[in-house]
């Protein structure tokens, strides 16, 4: 790949490596300089351009992305398409992502126009969570790098990526008993057991409570296991202390084996790792009597992964197993079963609002107002807009009223969204999107403005706009489309806000697009419902029916 300054006469097919604005016209980072683009710079007054050009056997940083995405994609593991040489890989169903580090660091080793980033290995993963993204650094990459690459992703035994769904285990506990143990603490380990193993999928058999002693745990831990126990776990009154103490020892009674005890996890050191045939046995240390998490968390997440936990492998887990709360390193454990510690924290969606616009005069349809007027099932256009964006993960839904604001608000009793009343509705647009962003709440990342005569866009389209948003990738402002052509609604980085607050008249915030053209991203949909707006009677007619939420 050539990169650096490119003459005019030269630049017709060359990739742009800045965005540009030119009187009128905006040419963005990224794209393929056609003779429209190139007569533009030549009338702007530019002799040259700083340009990349592609050379024989080099690979466009999509379709470079888009290869590298296929040799590591396997089962339970969807991907993006690839925009601006990148593509993510998300996972399919809930369970724990297990990774080949070696082959991906290889991969990484290979030349420095190719990263693949993850999360963790072994870390717990929801449905449509994002695993790992794939980013192509310049415009292209040779054909050779690349084909190393790929070859170096699809070497090893298995995938490179995995996810391991959890499965539906039933689990046995036993309970141990001594005089004086309060009952509250036997509720409390049942209830953080019962809990852990519904995160999980499982379902916790009917608790077996019985002396502290070897032989009554050893028949506990039969009956369990003719109850069709598929895990066995132990809670001692008192904390194991060797292996061959009360816990460990009844399930040797019971036909088992010790296969390690303790582990390099705080807390969690005093676990201890058996079997009774096929089927694990743990005696639980102490803490796991509390939500907060600890190193029998990690070794139950492997067992419903359908994964083989060896004295080996806990052993190996010290690295990253300090989960002890410290002054200096707080640490919320009791969140920690159902939330990812806070070095995971940028994997959170982004917080974005929606500013639904109800306040026009609707002079086209006057004297009625096309926003209550009701579609064939009975429902005001401005309640199924509202029941669409409701559908979507936006929040708070902010209605902007104005024009018959008592009538709109009727129109959407019991719906959980907040009220901005526009006052000035009649001075146009402005107006209205100003009351909104005056309602919008401080931790609002970014806000979708819909237009209250748009009931076809629905929750799913909102939801690509929202995954798309990313004002640290420089996609500040997210605009649909369809087949080219530019919809409705856009979703803005509250960056814009103050440029917004000036705006005056009949007219919303698009004119800005063209001032930061850099930091828009267009995200093409299935279908026109970005472009259809309802103004008329006989368009009101053709509405089809609602699937409210869509």
């Amino acid at each position: 790949m050539i990169f650096g300054p490119t003459p005019l006469e030269e630049a017709k097919g060359a990739i742009l490596a800045h965005s540009l604005r030119l009187p009128g016209k905006v040419l963005k980072k990224g794209s393929v300089l056609d003779e429209a683009a190139v007569a533009a710079l030549r009338e702007a007054g530019r002799r040259e351009v700083v340009t990349a050009r592609l050379e024989a056997g080099d690979v466009p940083e999509d379709e470079a992305a888009d290869r590298l995405a296929t040799a590591l994609t396997a089962a339970h593991i969807a991907r993006s398409r690839a925009a601006t040489g990148r593509v993510n890989l998300l996972a399919e169903t809930a369970g724990l992502l297990v990774l080949d580090e070696r082959r991906i660091n290889a991969i990484n080793a290979v030349d420095e126009s190719l990263t693949v980033a993850t999360l963790p290995n072994h870390t717990m993963v929801t449905a449509k969570e994002m695993i790992a993204t794939i980013k192509v650094i310049p415009f292209a990459v040779p054909g050779k790098v690349l084909a190393v690459a790929e070859a170096v992703a699809r070497g090893g035994a298995g995938p490179a990526f995995a996810i391991h769904p959890f499965r539906p285990l039933k689990v046995g506990l036993v309970l141990t008993e001594l005089p004086g143990i309060k009952e509250s603490v036997m509720e409390g380990a049942v209830e953080a057991t019962g809990a852990r193993l519904a995160a999980l999928q499982g379902t916790l058999l009917p608790v077996e409570r019985v002396r502290h002693e070897e032989g009554a745990v050893a028949e506990a831990l039969g009956r369990l296991r003719r109850s069709g126990a598929e895990i066995l776990l132990i809670a001692g009154a008192s904390a194991v202390v060797d292996r061959r103490d009360v816990g460990p020892a009844a399930i040797v009674r019971a036909g088992g084996s010790i296969e390690h005890f303790g582990m390099p996890v705080d807390p969690g050191n005093l676990l201890c790792l058996g079997r009774i045939g096929e089927i694990p046995a743990l005696v639980l240390p102490g803490c796991a009597r509390s939500p907060k998490l600890n190193g029998f968390d990690w070794v139950l997440q492997r067992l419903f992964a359908g994964l083989k936990v060896t004295a080996k492998d806990v052993m190996a887990m010290g690295v990253g197993g300090l989960l002890k709360e410290i002054e200096t390193r707080p640490l919320p454990r009791e969140q920690a079963p159902r939330t990812p510690p806070p070095l995971l924290a940028p994997r959170r969606p982004r917080t974005v609002a929606a500013i639904v616009l109800a306040a026009g005069r609707s002079r086209r349809m006057a004297p009625l107002n096309k926003l209550l007027v009701a579609d064939s099932q009975g429902t005001p256009m401005v309640a199924r807009v509202v029941d669409n964006v409701l559908a979507s993960h936006a929040r708070p839904v902010i209605v902007v009223t104005g024009h018959e604001r008592d009538r709109v608000e009727e129109a959407l009793s019991g719906r959980p969204v907040l009220f901005a009343h526009a006052e000035g509705y009649a001075e146009g647009l402005s107006a209205s999107l100003k009351a909104g962003l005056a309602a919008l709440p401080p931790e609002a990342e970014g806000f979708l403005v819909c237009l209250g005569d748009m009931p076809l866009v629905s929750g799913a389209m909102l939801d690509r706009l929202i995954a798309a948003f990313d004002p640290e990738e420089g996609r500040a402002i997210v605009m649909p489309t369809f087949r080219g052509k530019q919809g409705n609604p856009m979703l803005w980085s509250r960056e814009f806000l103050a440029e917004m607050a000036s705006i005056t008249g009949d007219v919303g915030a698009r004119h800005l697009v063209g001032k930061h053209a850099d930091r828009m991203v267009e995200v093409e949909m299935a279908d026109d419902a970005v472009l259809r707006d309802f103004d008329t009677t006989e368009a009101m007619k053709a509405l089809p029916p609602s699937g409210r939420g869509g």
